[in-house]
């Protein structure tokens, strides 16, 4: 009860501030290329059910969505202004959204579409969907380098399925098990922190 209203309060307060720099992005990335402002996917949540995430979008729109579900180095895809907030990870701020409606946290496990959820194991997945996906979590901390992992690997969606997937679902099972208000403040600072440093 207290996490969430922390979490409903810090996103309602940060909707707020943050309105003329969301107005701003959202005003760069229609005239930088054509396409809706907002990237909205499906993710599994928590208890299993299906939500749609809101994002910025960073890449050349295709409806189709033809394209590799995950982000490889210098993907040719992602536009100038998504470059740009990928860096910051601004592009994840209409998430706030997200918190604000019940459907993520501001703190823990980073949702995953569908087809990703399927191959975690059993024992982890029932306890990754018993809480509230998060906008931030110690796993994505640790794999900030995702992008230029995958870059380098022959292979990427295999690389991702058979060792950074696994990594991640560790130390989010981990964060669960030890979720604490304070945990999530602690979590929150670093990554504003490595926001900050661009990282």
């Amino acid at each position: 009860m207290l996490k969430r209203a922390f979490d409903f309060s810090a996103a309602l307060v940060g909707l707020v501030l943050l309105a003329p720099l969301l107005l701003a992005l959202a005003l760069w990335i229609k005239l930088d290329s054509p396409g809706p402002v907002l990237f909205r996917q499906e993710r599994v949540g928590r208890g299993g059910r299906l939500f749609r995430i809101h994002k910025f979008r960073t890449m050349v729109h295709d409806p189709a969505g033809s394209g590799l579900s995950l982000t490889v180095g210098q993907d040719a895809r992602i536009t100038r202004a998504g470059r740009f907030l990928r860096r910051y990870r601004l592009d994840e701020l209409p998430q706030l959204i997200d918190v604000l409606r019940g459907q993520m946290s501001l703190v823990g496990p980073r949702p995953e579409v569908p087809r990703y959820v399927a191959l975690y194991p059993e024992h982890l997945r029932d306890k990754l969907l018993s809480v509230r996906p998060g906008l931030t979590d110690p796993a994505s901390l640790a794999h900030l380098d995702e992008s230029e992992r995958l870059g380098r690997a022959s292979d990427p969606e295999r690389t991702y399925v058979e060792e950074i997937l696994p990594a991640k679902l560790r130390l989010s099972a981990q964060y669960v098990d030890h979720a604490r208000l304070a945990t999530d403040v602690r979590v929150l600072w670093r990554t504003l922190c490595r926001v900050w440093a661009g990282r």
